[in-house]
Protein backbone atom coordinates (compact mmCIF):
# COMPACT_ATOMS: atom_id res chain seq x y z
CA UNK A 1 0.00 0.00 0.00
CA UNK A 2 1.19 3.47 -0.88
CA UNK A 3 0.19 6.54 1.12
CA UNK A 4 0.63 9.98 -0.40
CA UNK A 5 0.33 13.46 1.06
CA UNK A 6 -1.53 15.74 -1.35
CA UNK A 7 -1.65 19.17 0.34
CA UNK A 8 -3.49 20.92 -2.52
CA UNK A 9 -6.42 18.46 -2.37
CA UNK A 10 -9.13 20.37 -0.49
CA UNK A 11 -12.54 19.45 -1.92
CA UNK A 12 -14.59 16.77 -3.62
CA UNK A 13 -13.64 18.01 -7.07
CA UNK A 14 -9.95 17.77 -6.14
CA UNK A 15 -10.48 14.23 -4.87
CA UNK A 16 -12.08 13.26 -8.17
CA UNK A 17 -9.22 14.67 -10.22
CA UNK A 18 -6.68 12.91 -7.99
CA UNK A 19 -8.54 9.60 -8.24
CA UNK A 20 -8.79 9.90 -12.03
CA UNK A 21 -5.06 10.68 -12.32
CA UNK A 22 -4.16 7.63 -10.22
CA UNK A 23 -6.47 5.37 -12.20
CA UNK A 24 -4.97 6.65 -15.45
CA UNK A 25 -1.75 4.94 -14.34
CA UNK A 26 -3.45 1.77 -13.08
CA UNK A 27 -7.14 1.36 -13.89
CA UNK A 28 -7.48 -1.38 -11.27
CA UNK A 29 -5.97 0.66 -8.45
CA UNK A 30 -7.99 0.90 -5.25
CA UNK A 31 -7.93 4.54 -4.19
CA UNK A 32 -8.86 5.89 -0.76
CA UNK A 33 -9.10 9.66 -0.35
CA UNK A 34 -9.12 11.45 3.00
CA UNK A 35 -9.77 15.17 2.55
CA UNK A 36 -9.38 15.87 6.28
CA UNK A 37 -5.76 14.72 6.33
CA UNK A 38 -5.16 15.46 2.63
CA UNK A 39 -3.88 11.94 2.04
CA UNK A 40 -4.49 9.26 -0.54
CA UNK A 41 -3.94 5.54 -0.09
CA UNK A 42 -3.37 3.38 -3.13
CA UNK A 43 -3.50 -0.40 -3.46
CA UNK A 44 -1.86 -1.22 -6.78
CA UNK A 45 1.09 -2.95 -8.36
CA UNK A 46 2.36 0.04 -10.36
CA UNK A 47 5.52 1.96 -9.52
CA UNK A 48 5.12 4.62 -6.82
CA UNK A 49 6.90 7.22 -8.95
CA UNK A 50 4.34 6.77 -11.73
CA UNK A 51 1.56 7.84 -9.36
CA UNK A 52 3.38 10.91 -8.06
CA UNK A 53 4.25 11.92 -11.62
CA UNK A 54 0.63 11.57 -12.74
CA UNK A 55 -0.51 13.73 -9.82
CA UNK A 56 2.13 16.38 -10.66
CA UNK A 57 0.82 16.50 -14.24
CA UNK A 58 -2.76 16.82 -12.91
CA UNK A 59 -1.72 19.81 -10.78
CA UNK A 60 -1.68 18.04 -7.42
CA UNK A 61 1.94 17.54 -6.34
CA UNK A 62 2.25 14.67 -3.87
CA UNK A 63 4.88 13.25 -1.58
CA UNK A 64 5.14 9.78 -0.15
CA UNK A 65 3.94 9.69 3.45
CA UNK A 66 6.38 8.35 6.04
CA UNK A 67 3.55 6.64 7.93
Amino acid sequence: MLKLNVPDMTCGHCAGVVTKAIQSVDAGAEVGVDLTTQTVTIQASSDDAAFTQALDVAGYPATVSAA
